[in-house]
Order: structure tokens, then sequence, then C-alpha cells
């Protein structure tokens, strides 16, 4: 990789692709360089499923390195099941956000290292700008904090979006929801009750089965 290559590639906006044709060692830089259909196609799925490998174009090989920022989780309540699973999705490489405006809960002291945002959910949502690299839940059980939250995410591009809860509480959601406008395909979007089903029943076990879902979703499984 030549000097000028990486600091393109390390100093540009993401998504970039790095695609390096072996053994000559000739590269591109994707979407910047004119890159002929085939390396794109294998550009951006490099990019989609955030995996660097050779690909075989032609008769040639490529290696095909992405970058991405990084992919986000915004949280809605800073409650005890929010303690584990904001640092296991930062373990996993996500960017965490804790949005709260309940001042004595989203602190410092019970997130360390995770961003807090203390404005009322829908505000710090519209803000913040889910996009198809972000996954929201929502967890406190309270209608006047996780509605305003779901009613941005079901109206975004988010690829996730969970909220705790019982069926029957999700049931009253859904029509609260409906009553607000959005439609049976923006609802049927919500992932609850929240997480995969195995049976948890303490923090640690619901932000696994939330990381589990979330993982699962991202990878189309």
């Amino acid at each position: 990789m030549t000097p000028e290559t990486l600091r393109r590639f390390l100093d540009g906006a993401p998504p970039l692709a790095l695609l390096t044709r072996l053994p000559d060692g000739a590269q591109l830089l994707y979407p910047h360089d004119a890159t002929p259909a085939a390396l794109r196609a294998a550009a951006e799925a490099a990019l989609r499923d955030d995996r660097a490998g050779p690909v075989a174009v032609g008769e040639e090989t490529w290696f095909v390195q992405p970058r991405n920022a990084p992919l986000r989780l915004l949280i809605v309540g800073a409650v005890h099941a929010a303690q584990s699973l904001a640092p296991m999705a930062a373990v996993l490489g996500f960017a965490v956000t804790v949005v709260d405006p309940r001042r004595a809960f989203n602190t410092p002291e019970r997130f360390p290292g995770m961003a807090l945002d203390h404005a009322w959910p829908d505000e710090a949502l519209e803000a913040l700008a889910p996009d198809a690299r972000t996954a929201v839940v929502t967890l406190t059980h309270d209608p006047k904090l996780d509605d305003p939250a779901l009613l941005v995410a079901l109206r975004s591009p988010a690829f996730y979006v969970g909220a705790l809860g019982s069926r029957r509480t999700h049931a009253k959601r859904v029509e609260r929801l409906r009553e607000a406008g959005l439609d049976a395909a923006a609802i049927a979007r919500i992932a609850a009750p929240v997480g995969l089903d195995i049976g948890a029943v303490t923090a640690p076990e619901i932000a696994l089965s939330v990381m589990a879902q979330v993982v699962a979703r991202r990878r189309g499984k």
C-alpha cells in the first residue's frame, strides 16, 4: 500500500473500501476511484457485511478491505437492563448512546464510557438520525418515553427496533402507535418481546438475548 493510498483510506469519510489486486498490488479506493462493475459489487458486499477478504473477478483476485462508520446502538431508558446491555454492545463494536431525560438514572457512574443524551427521546432520536447501521432498543416500560422514540425509529432506516415488554404490554403499544399514525408494516418491524427467546430472567441474560437478536438481524438470520 502506498503512503498516499493509506492516507486516503484512513482520512476519508466512510464508507470506503480499499481494493488491492493480488499479487501485483494495484489499488483502487471505492467509491472515489473509477471501479469496474464487478469490483463495485464486491466492495458493496464487503461494506454491507463488514467483512474483508479475497474475491475473484474474472481472471484476477482482489483483496477487499471495508471501512465503515461504527454500528450504533441507541438505548432508550437508563434502566438496570441497560447497564448490562451497553457494555455488551460496546464489546461487539457498537457505538452506544443511552437516551433518558431522567438525569438521576442516566449518569456516567451508571454508564461509564458511554455517550449519554438527556433530551426527550423523540428529540434525541431526531438529532441522532438512526440510519441503516443503527439499532434502537426501548427499555423503560413507560409509554411517555418509549413511544416517542419508537415513532422516530420506525420512520427511519434503522436495521433493528426492539421494545421491552410482555405480549400484553406490546398489544397496548401497538394500539397507541396505530392511533399515532403508524401503519401495520411499520409496527411489525418492532422486535417485541425484545430479544431471542432464551428464557432470560436476569438483566445480563436479557442483554444477551437482545444483542443476540440484534446480531442475527444484522447478519440476516
